[in-house]
C-alpha cells in the first residue's frame, strides 16, 4: 500500500454529498473518514438499489482477491454511470498481523485511507472487545457477591481479543482471593465474539439493546438460562457501541463510497457486514455491492440465512469470484506449481469441479450467478478462457475475467455490465430450512446440500447441549456453522468437490442475542494462532511515524 495514495483522495464530505447524504447526516473522523447517523433512515425511502452480492470459491490461504473484485467492481458501475457504494467488513486485527492481511482490496482497486483501516480506523472494533469483557466482568462480579444462582460449570462466555494467540484458547480464571470462584474458559478473537454478530445484524438501538440483554451467559442450577439483562450489563454495552453502531464511511481509490462496518468472521462467525450499512446503502445509490466472507458453502449460506432475514433485503444478483490460481489448488496442485506461469491445464480441469458446485450452491438459492475471475498476472489466456467457458457450462449466467488490480474500475467494467444484464428483475432468494425446523434438520440442510456431505456425526457434549437448548425453544434458531474455510469439507485436506464425507459436529454455542446457533464442525477454532512467519513481523514505522509493511 504505497503511502502517496493518500494524496488522490477526496474530503469525505464530498463523497458523501455525491452519495446524497446531507452534511449534518455524517460524523467526521478527520478529513476522509466519517460515520453516517442512524436518523438519516428516517428521510430515505425504500430500498431502490440493485444489490449485488460477492462470493466466492474456497480460497487459498492467502485469499483470491474477494475484497479487491468487490472494490473493483463499485469502482466499475461508476464509470458506466451508476451511483454506486461498496459495503464491506472492517479488519481483525489477527489477520492483519497474521497471514492474510488487513482485506482491504489491493492494487488499483482499493479502500482507503489506509493504514487505518487495518489498524484502530473509527475504534468500532476495540468498543466491542471492551462491551464484550465488561460483560465478563459483571458476570464474574456476580459470582463474587454471590448475586446470581448460576452454576460456574455452565458459563459460556468468554472473553475476547482481536489479536491471534492460541495461548489463550484455554484458561483459568479467578486465581484471586477467593480462588473456590477458579474456573476453566477461553479468549475468542473479537471477530467471533456475540457482540460483533449483534453489531452486524441490529437493524437500530432498540434492536441493539433488546439484542444485548437477550445474551445467554449460562444457566441456574435449575437450568433456566441467565442473561446479561439479568446481571444488569446490557445497558451498559449498549453504552459503549452508541457509535459503533453507526455505519463508516470511507472510499475507494476512485472516490467510489464505501461503507466498511462491522468484522464477523466468515468461517467462525457470520461472515457479513453490518445489517444497518447495507440498509443505508440501498437506500442511497442505483448499486450496491456486498462482499460475504469466505465460499458460498460459508459466507454466503449466513449472508441468505441471517444477514437477509435480519435485514429485510434480497439480493438481484451474485457474483462468484475464482481464480486459475486457486482452481489448481483445488485440483491436487502445489501452491508453487500453481503460481509457476506455466501453463497447466490439466491441473485447472481437475480444480473446475470446485467451480462448479460453487455455481450450484449459489443457484440452489435462486440468485442468477457471474463468474468473475479475478486476474493474475502468472495466468495464462487459454486458462483465463477455460474457466470463462467452464463456468457457462456449469450454469453461471455469464462470466468475465476482472482485470480491476492493475486497472481498477476500467478493468471491471466488463463484469459490471455482464452483472446487470444477469440481475433478476424482482430481488429474491430462496432459503435451505424453514425457521421452525428442529436444529439437527437445518444442519442436514446445508452440510448436504452445500457441502455434498454424507452421514452428520455429533459428538456426547454436542448432543447434551441440544437437549437444553430444545428445553428453551433455542433449537428453532437459525444456525451458523463454523468450519474451514480451505475446503467444502470440513476437512481442509479434502479439496475439490468432495462427496458422501461424514460431518462431525463438535460443539453448539448458544448466541441468543445475535438469534442463532453457532454450530461448530471439525477442529475449527474461535481464537485463531499464528504462522511460522507472521505479517506482524514485517511492519515498522519511520522517523516520521509512517507505518510500514501492513498489507
Amino acid at each position: 500500500m504505497a503511502v502517496e495514495q493518500t494524496q488522490r483522495l477526496r474530503p469525505i464530505v464530498e463523497v458523501a454529498t455525491e452519495l446524497g447524504l446531507q452534511e449534518d447526516e455524517i460524523e467526521l473522523y478527520g478529513p476522509y473518514k466519517a460515520k453516517v447517523r442512524l436518523d438519516v433512515l428516517q428521510r430515505l425511502p425504500e430500498a431502490t438499489a440493485t444489490y449485488v452480492l460477492v462470493s466466492g470459491i474456497n480460497p487459498t490461504p492467502f485469499g483470491e482477491g474477494k475484497t479487491t473484485v468487490t472494490v473493483g467492481l463499485g469502482q466499475a458501475f461508476g464509470r458506466l454511470g451508476k451511483r454506486s457504494a461498496i459495503t464491506i467488513r472492517q479488519s481483525s486485527l489477527g489477520p492483519a498481523f497474521g497471514t492474510k492481511g488487513a482485506g482491504a482490496g489491493g492494487g488499483a482497486a482499493q479502500v482507503v485511507p489506509f493504514p487505518d483501516l487495518a489498524l484502530h480506523f473509527t475504534g468500532d472494533g476495540h468498543a466491542v472487545t471492551t462491551a464484550h469483557n465488561l460483560c465478563a466482568a459483571l458476570l464474574d462480579n456476580a459470582l463474587a457477591h454471590r448475586q446470581i444462582a448460576l452454576d460456574p460449570r455452565t458459563i459460556s462466555w468468554p472473553r475476547v481479543l482481536d489479536l491471534n494467540d492460541r495461548a489463550l484458547r484455554r484458561i483459568v480464571v479467578g486465581l484471586g482471593d477467593d480462588e473456590s470462584l477458579a474456573r476453566v474458559t477461553r479468549f475468542d478473537i473479537t471477530a467471533a465474539s456475540e457482540v460483533m454478530a449483534i453489531l452486524a445484524l441490529a437493524r437500530d438501538y432498540r434492536d441493539l439493546r433488546a439484542r444485548l440483554g437477550r445474551i445467554v451467559l449460562g444457566y441456574t442450577v435449575d437450568r433456566q438460562p441467565v442473561t446479561a439483562e439479568e446481571i444488569g450489563a446490557a445497558g451498559a454495552m449498549a453504552a459503549l457501541l452508541v457509535d459503533a453502531l453507526k455505519p463508516n464511511l470511507v472510499q475507494t481509490l476512485e472516490g467510489t463510497a464505501a461503507f466498511i462496518h462491522a468484522g464477523p468472521f466468515g468461517n467462525i462467525a457470520t461472515g457479513n457486514s453490518s445489517v444497518i450499512a447495507d440498509v443505508i446503502a440501498t437506500r442511497l445509490a442505483d448499486v450496491v455491492v456486498t462482499e460475504a466472507g469466505f465460499g458460498t458453502e460459508l459466507g454466503a449460506e449466513k449472508f441468505f440465512h441471517l444477514k437477509c432475514q435480519a435485514s429485510g433485503l434480497a439480493p438481484h444478483v451474485a457474483v462468484l469470484v475464482a481464480t486459475v490460481r486457486a482452481l489448481k489448488i483445488q485440483g491436487g496442485r502445489s501452491a508453487r506449481e500453481a503460481e509457476s506461469g506455466v501453463e497447466d491445464l490439466a491441473g485447472l480441469e481437475a480444480g473446475l469441479v470446485n467451480l462448479a458446485k460453487h455455481i450450484e450452491n449459489l443457484r440452489t438459492f435462486g440468485v442468477p450467478v457471474v463468474v468473475a475471475v479475478n486476474r493474475f498476472p502468472s495466468d495464462t489466456p487459454r486458462e483465463l478462457e477455460r474457466v470463462l467457458t467452464a463456468a457457462q457450462e456449469f450454469g453461471a449466467a455469464d462470466a468475465a475475467v476482472a482485470d480491476v488490480y492493475a486497472r481498477g474500475g476500467e478493468g471491471g467494467v466488463e463484469l459490471a455490465q455482464a452483472v446487470l444484464r444477469a440481475a433478476a428483475p424482482t430481488p429474491h432468494f430462496q432459503p435451505l430450512y424453514e425457521p421452525d425446523w428442529p436444529l439437527e434438520r437445518k444442519v442436514e440442510a446445508v452440510v448436504r446440500t452445500l457441502y455434498g456431505a454424507g452421514t452428520v456425526r455429533w459428538s456426547t457434549a454436542a448432543r447434551r447441549q441440544l437437549t437444553l437448548l430444545a428445553e428453551h425453544g433455542y433449537d428453532r434458531l437459525p444456525i451458523c456453522l463454523a468450519k474451514t474455510a480451505m475446503s467444502l469439507s470440513p476437512d481442509p485436506k479434502l479439496i475439490g468437490r468432495p462427496e458422501g464425507f461424514p460431518v462431525d459436529v463438535r460443539e453448539l454455542r448458544l448466541m441468543a442475542g445475535a438469534g442463532y446457533v453457532a454450530v461448530l464442525l471439525g477442529n475449527i477454532q474461535t481464537m485463531p494462532g499464528l504462522g511460522r512467519h507472521p505479517l506482524a513481523a514485517e511492519i515498522d514505522i519511520d522517523e516520521h511515524g509512517t507505518i510500514h509493511g501492513l498489507r
